[in-house]
């Protein structure tokens, strides 16, 4: 006969608290995509990836205000140092390149095949091991990518910035929460994010004489989407998602974002009246069959 796994290894309901970060977090990441898409003639990938930092670091130091610093072990410098460099400085700089060429829709789609990458990396690197299904399911979320590769009008290995650039983001978004999760163990879900925000911006310094040519040239909506996407998606995301994160696990979380590439192809609809491609949309179906897939679990067989 077959069995279902026990019971005790199912999910406790989440707390109201939670429930409202995690909703705050996906809506709030979705309207990222398309404010980058829209800001995107105006600010190079680097320039805005440094102004929505500074401006997120700016915001994260006054949440600071009135809470107790917690000094950070070594071990927790280099987790949180690591996350600032992968979720926040490459991971922006690559989205934001990859939004030049990409449909902001497209690009989400490629960027959420992240959880399964933080499923493998845990395989890898903390000794989860690799299940049959995840390995089936990364199989089939690769499938996806070369769908929404071609759809976008690569040939072969040529040229195909946009959909390696978000591909970059996905791998350090995966980098990001796997460096974040066991950093909030002992520290604060708020002072890890201003850290990681703040290590971010410094590496982004080098994109400063860009970003000042972008703001001398960029009309006011832009400059003001530049601010929101520091404000909104950067410093209160992140925080209700370090939130979200310091009480789940990184996988049951990873899972709420298979939400966001539907908002944002509704929001880029709506917004610029853009569809991505018919196969970029069965790729992104396939991406997201992948990584469901990567997410079941064997069921248990015994002899009658």
């Amino acid at each position: 006969m077959t069995l279902t796994p026990p019971q005790t290894s199912r999910t406790s309901a989440l707390s109201p608290s939670v429930l409202a970060a995690v909703v705050v977090t996906l809506l709030a990441w979705s309207s990222a995509f398309i404010v980058i898409r829209g800001v995107a003639p105006h600010f190079g990938g680097g320039s805005l990836a440094l102004a929505r930092l500074a401006v997120g670091s700016v915001v994260l130091s006054f949440l600071l205000i009135g809470h107790r610093w917690v000094r950070p072990t070594l071990r927790e410098w280099v987790l949180i140092a690591a996350f600032g460099i992968a979720w926040f400085a490459v991971y922006n700089v690559a989205l934001n390149l990859a939004e030049h060429s990409l449909d902001a829709g497209t690009a989400a789609m490629l960027v959420n095949i992240g959880p399964i990458l933080i499923a493998l990396g845990a395989g890898i690197f903390l000794g989860d091991g690799i299940p049959k299904w995840l390995a089936i399911g990364a199989g089939v979320a690769f499938v996806g990518v070369v769908l929404i590769g071609i759809s976008s009008g690569i040939t072969g290995f040529g040229d195909g910035s946009g959909v390696a650039w978000a591909l970059v983001a996905a791998v350090t978004y995966a980098i990001g929460v796997l460096c974040q999760k066991p950093a909030l163990k002992r520290i604060p879900a708020r002072q890890v994010t201003f850290l990681g925000c703040a290590i971010g911006a410094v590496c982004c310094l080098p994109f400063a004489g860009e970003l000042v040519s972008d703001l001398a040239g960029a009309p006011a909506s832009s400059i003001v989407g530049a601010v929101y996407l520091g404000v909104v998606p950067t410093a209160f995301a992140f925080s209700t998602w370090a939130y979200a994160l310091s009480t789940m696990s990184a996988g049951s979380l990873a899972v709420t974002t298979y939400i966001v590439p539907a908002l944002v192809v509704i929001e880029g609809l709506l917004v610029f009246r853009e569809v991505p491609a018919p196969l970029a949309i069965v790729g992104g179906v396939v991406c997201l069959v992948g990584v469901g897939l990567s997410r079941r679990r064997p069921t248990i067989t015994v002899g009658t």
